[in-house]
């Protein structure tokens, strides 16, 4: 195989491997590495001779016939030059195990698969069928044919037809890499030609446009084609091809395609008009035109088609690297992992809470704001109110009277005054507790390793969740019994500092139950107001301490201690189940790998074929 065909070959197996691999698109647009690649796209008018040019490159009757719109949708033709003696076959992307030796099955598989898009209608899609043909009688080539352009709707279709027929055949022509064949009908004024009119829109200077008259024997007697096949009518920078197709009664009588090849050398050959031309008309010269010129846009395309296939690759081995790679199938390598994966989520976690991650200053919220909010509301403007301070420290006297001042009923007042803090301490644990939650289901979807492995995930959170819990009652323990010790033992300092309660101008001798006054009550509840405050901004300060190095300063060392106590104890077999891939994760890792494969591959060819230029 010459440099030039080994080339066009390896531009074909590409696009096609980026067919299989999805890198295409399915309404015409074909972005990637397919845009980057040459291809040539037939375009004309219906009837123009589209099906037959096609059938006389490829050498076999393949294509549907019929009247109206035949083409309804997109057909990507790529051609593979095999050796001599080779039998020839031809593929469905959409039937890659099956081989087509019969070309007329192949015409009603092109057929049928309309069909299961557009329906039995007269209605078109952009979605492609792809078709690949093995034969030893063509050249390496990709041509795209498109629907042929009309100006009317027939009966059974709707008025847009039109615009959606030329939209599908822009989005194809109009870009930079693809290469334009014009079909024009030799018997039609060429001014009114649908195929020359849309390629001289997008292609105004001509480089891109090979021009292709057909049915240049069914031209009136007296008359040829000159002015355009010599560019005099219409000049384009690549020459114009004359072809002569089948007639219907040579389709009729299944002419084969070789034959005809024959009969139309013969006609340029012995034509007065065209015999000086007869080197350069016919299909096959069409064929070897368009695929010299497909090398020579190949060849010029090189360093852009490297730059983007080296920048695709490496954007590639980067999902990789975010995706992972396979896990290993030993007990022992599966542990590692699932060790490591552990270790991953806990540096994350770590990460929250120290802040290089955000979630750690809601921990750090809940003590400057939350805690002391919670302590200004309790209701110790009702505990202490004047009529609950004389019913409490009346009731604490029982049936005799205090003799100095009312001990029990300070007692009772302070630890009914010091019960109400459990509330916003047991409240405190559970607010850092939910954000502990939170960070943990945060930082298990933050983990990039671990996305691939939905059970492990859910084990992880499982056993957090569950060493949370058991951080959360320590901690409820702990603060709880912060106050409980305040109630315990009463600073005894506070109160000898207190002014003795004697009433100015009362008489010592009186009885006690005389000194009963409103403002004795008053200053009682001052009292013990000012002991309640100053109990309150140490508990303001220690409940943080035990919650922090209960919950927080626990789930920094301990999180998973349990879980991997439990991992230690388990088999094989429940290692590979606890790295159960999501399946959507392993399809696209192998999606991933093979279109790196892919690309790597096509790197080395095109190095190995620039280089050999």
């Amino acid at each position: 195989m010459t440099t030039m065909e080994s080339l066009i070959s390896l531009v074909n197996r590409i696009q096609r491997a980026c067919t299989v691999l999805g890198d295409h698109g399915g309404d015409g647009a074909l972005p990637t590495l397919w845009e980057a690649l040459p291809s040539v796209a037939v375009v004309g008018g219906q009837s123009s001779g589209k099906s037959s040019v096609l059938e006389s490159i490829v050498g076999r009757d393949f294509l549907p016939r019929g009247s109206g719109i035949v083409t309804r949708r997109p057909l990507v033709l790529q051609l593979h030059k095999t050796e001599e003696g080779q039998s020839e076959y031809a593929e469905f992307l959409h039937l890659p195990k099956r081989r087509f030796t019969d070309f007329s099955a192949v015409r009603k598989e092109i057929q049928d698969e309309t069909d299961r898009i557009t329906g039995r209608t007269r209605m078109i899609s952009p979605v492609p069928i792809h078709l690949s043909i093995y034969s030893p009688n063509v050249v390496n080539l990709t041509l795209i044919d498109l629907p042929g352009l009309t100006k009317v709707a027939v009966e059974g279709q709707p008025e847009s037809i039109v615009v959606e027929i030329d939209n599908m055949v822009r989005s194809y022509v109009e870009k930079p890499n693809c290469i334009i064949l014009a079909i024009s009908p030799a018997n039609q004024d060429i001014a009114t030609s649908d195929a020359i009119k849309i390629a001289r829109e997008v292609d105004p200077t001509g480089e891109r446009t090979f021009g292709v008259l057909t049915k240049l024997d069914l031209m009136d007697k007296g008359t040829n084609a000159l002015d355009v096949l010599e560019g005099r009518s219409y000049r384009l920078q690549h020459p114009w091809v004359g072809i002569v197709n089948r007639s219907q009664a040579d389709i009729n009588k299944n002419v084969d395609m070789i034959a005809a090849r024959r009969k139309e050398k013969e006609y340029f050959s012995t034509s007065p008009d065209y015999g000086h031309l007869a080197s350069k008309m016919g299909s096959e010269y069409l064929a070897k035109l368009l695929s010299k010129h497909l090398e020579s846009v190949i060849r010029s395309r090189i360093p852009s088609i490297s730059s983007l296939i080296n920048k695709t690759i490496d954007e590639l081995e980067s999902e990789m690297d975010h995706l992972g790679r396979p896990i290993a199938i030993d007990a022992g390598a599966q542990l590692y992992t699932i060790l490591e994966l552990c270790r991953a989520f806990d540096r994350v976690f770590k990460e929250h809470l120290d802040g290089g991650r955000p979630g750690g200053d809601r921990i750090y919220g809940v003590f400057d704001n939350q805690l002391p909010a919670a302590l200004r509301k309790l209701p110790f403007d009702r505990h202490l109110s004047l009529q609950n301070v004389r019913k409490v420290v009346s009731e604490a006297d029982g049936y005799q009277p205090h003799l100095i001042a009312p001990e029990q009923g300070y007692r009772r007042l302070i630890d009914g005054a010091l019960n109400y803090f459990k509330g916003p301490a047991e409240a405190s644990v559970d607010a850092v507790h939910l954000i502990l939650k939170e960070l943990v289901r945060k930082s298990i979807s933050e983990t990039q390793e671990l996305k691939r492995f939905p059970t492990l995930q859910a084990e992880i959170a499982a056993a957090a969740y569950q060493a949370l819990e058991k951080f959360r009652e320590d901690g409820r323990k702990s603060t709880l019994r912060l106050v409980d010790m305040e109630s315990s033992y009463l600073t005894v300092d506070f109160f000898r500092k207190l002014p003795q309660e004697v009433e100015k101008g009362g008489n010592p001798a009186t009885p006690t139950m005389d000194r009963y006054t409103e403002g004795h009550f008053r200053r009682i509840g001052s009292n013990v107001s000012a002991y309640v405050g100053m109990v309150g901004e140490t508990l303001r300060r220690s409940i943080p301490k035990a919650v922090v190095h209960c919950q927080v300063r626990e789930a920094k060392r301990s999180l998973l201690n349990d879980f991997y106590t439990q991992i230690g104890k388990k088999e094989g077999k429940q290692f590979a189940a606890l790295l159960d891939e999501d399946p959507a994760l392993m399809e696209r890792r192998q999606q991933c790998a093979k279109r790196l494969e892919l690309y790597k591959s096509a790197r080395d060819e095109i190095d190995a074929v620039s280089w050999a230029r």
